[in-house]
């Protein structure tokens, strides 16, 4: 007798479909990478002004450095000393004229403007809102100190718009010494303006905070024109938005609990200068590998959410 069996036709394997594979991390675009991060800086910059400024114990704090700095007990600080001899009008002028200058020698003259906002920009809103818009409140337990507002600094501002302003001009292979080095002069910057008793912890933290996210932002707008394909695993774009904001808490944190005015004054000057150095890498990590400039015919190899590589032409 014989036996029917019905064969089961093999099924073909279907493609999984975009965005739908096992083992695809979730990406974020380049552009959303930077936008998250400049974000994550303006949110810290507002986080700076409350704490410091609007609590018993910023205040306190902060007061207790200003008079360390003013009281002229600290004979040690003549490496502060240069800062007090610049003319910060004419450095930032040669900043523009140098911004000019690299923007033509490397053939980008398309970045200029944009190099020129982050120069100008954020020292206009550093002036706007220390002059207009944010104030100091006199807390009866915030202890004695200068009642007028300093938040946030003007020198610490003009350093750290010039580090942000070369980012746009120089190459690509540049980019991360420079920024480097200069976050170490931004530093000396922010711990000189408390060593001369100018400026409290959170005036520079503020100042640093402000120009990075002016270079983010404008950064996220110019890599949405150029279509950059490269992605970023949206944890670490989430570590990018958070981290400015744990930086500003850990300093808050350890300089409120120095007792006397010697341990917080030297504690402001430790912070202000890892701060600076934070809140540069902080915004040295979207900004580096991007070349703003817009481009043609230009292929590059990218990988898609289906983990094929394929080469992708920009016009």
């Amino acid at each position: 007798m014989a036996l029917l069996i019905h064969e089961a036709k093999p099924t073909p394997a279907r493609r999984p479909l975009p965005g739908r594979h096992a083992e695809t991390r979730r990406t974020l675009s380049r552009a959303v990478f930077q936008l998250a991060t400049g974000l994550g800086l303006a949110a810290a910059f507002v986080v700076t002004y409350v704490l410091f400024v609007h609590t018993s114990a910023g205040q306190l704090a902060e007061n207790g450095v200003v008079r360390s700095a003013q009281s002229g007990q600290w004979s040690t600080m003549d490496w502060a000393g240069p800062l007090r001899d610049q003319d910060m009008v004419l450095v930032i002028g040669a900043a523009g004229i140098g911004l000019v200058v690299l923007a033509l020698l490397w053939r980008k003259p398309g970045l200029l403007i944009p190099a020129l906002s982050v120069l100008v920009l954020p020292l206009v809103a550093a002036q706007l809102l220390k002059l207009y818009v944010l104030v100091r409140p006199e807390l009866p337990d915030g202890g004695r100190g200068p009642g007028h507002n300093s938040f946030p600094s003007g020198h610490v501002s003009a350093a750290m718009a010039i580090l942000m302003a070369l980012a746009f001009v120089l190459p690509q292979r540049f980019r991360p010494a420079i920024i480097g080095i200069g976050g170490v002069a931004v530093a000396w910057v922010a711990s000189s303006t408390i060593a001369l008793g100018w400026h409290r912890l959170s005036d520079t933290a503020g100042a640093c905070l402000l120009g990075a996210s002016f270079a983010c932002l404008l950064a996220a707008w110019l890599t949405t024109r150029r279509r950059d394909l490269r992605r970023t695993p949206a944890i670490l774009v989430v570590l990018a938005a958070v981290l400015p904001t744990g930086i500003v808490l850990i300093g808050f944190a350890v300089l409120s609990t120095a007792t006397d005015g010697a341990a917080q004054f030297v504690a402001a000057l430790v912070l202000a200068a890892l701060s600076a150095v934070g809140v540069v890498l902080v915004a040295l990590w979207p900004l580096s590998g991007s070349a703003f400039e817009r481009r043609t015919g230009v292929q590059t190899r990218v990988v898609d959410d289906l983990l094929e590589t394929r080469l992708v032409t920009r016009r």
